[in-house]
């Protein structure tokens, strides 16, 4: 994938991490010079020192031939105005980072794929780590609603039971699903049939908040 990322903070730094460790072709516009030179340190990439909100730069990049953009700085308007060429350029993935919810319906009307206010995402995601120990790789959704996993200990109530069997004797509420099970290196795709193993790490969605009492069921 030829990848044009915008914007090398902690963000945009983490991604070009990830994604260099793949068959990507990366392209990177920063306009600090000296974070262009640190992460050219780093990796061997192509590195443009200039402003992204600029076609001309983006043409330089190579976004005619771009499967994805994606815009991380700090600086909402500073993105927005890259998605919107990317968009007149026709790049196939439009991604940006939105720092002010109150910026998100103009992001969404180019057809960008948008992370919201990153920074209070990481807040809760901390302080859920903290309140709830048991609860791993936390994800909010709208609402209440949460992705999040546990794994299954010798104290579990449904250890050894089928997830069927689980849901009849209420340990699973209604609104909460494993929608998959990693054991011993594999990942199952759950049935009613299904029996939960000690060690078994869970990924649940649950649709409203999960109380303690209901997660000391599950964990144990």
């Amino acid at each position: 994938m030829y990848m044009i990322i915008v914007g090398i903070g902690e963000i945009g730094g983490s991604l070009v991490d990830i994604a260099s460790k793949e068959a990507n072709d990366l392209v990177i516009i920063e306009e600090d010079r000296e974070k262009a030179q640190n992460i050219s340190r780093e990796y061997d990439l192509e590195i443009y020192t200039a402003d992204a909100a600029s076609q001309d730069v983006l043409l330089e990049a190579g976004a005619e031939k771009a499967d994805a953009l994606v815009a991380t700085t700090s600086d909402d308007a500073t993105n927005l105005m890259v998605m919107t060429l990317g968009r007149e350029l026709s790049v196939p993935s439009l991604v940006s980072v939105v720092n002010q919810s109150a910026h998100s319906k103009l992001f969404r009307a180019q057809g960008v794929n948008i992370m919201e206010h990153p920074e209070d995402l990481v807040a809760e995601h901390l302080y859920n780590a903290i309140q709830r120990p048991k609860i791993k790789d936390f994800i909010p959704l709208s609402g209440e609603a949460r992705v999040f996993k546990a794994t299954v200990s010798t104290d579990s109530l449904i250890l050894d039971t089928t997830l069927e069997q689980a849901k009849s004797d209420g340990v699973l509420p209604e609104g909460m699903l494993i929608v998959a099970i990693e054991r011993q290196n594999q990942t199952l795709v759950p049935s009613g049939s299904t029996e939960l193993e000690e060690g078994d790490s869970l990924t649940l969605f649950a649709k409203e908040f999960i109380s303690e009492e209901t997660l000391s069921k599950i964990t144990g």
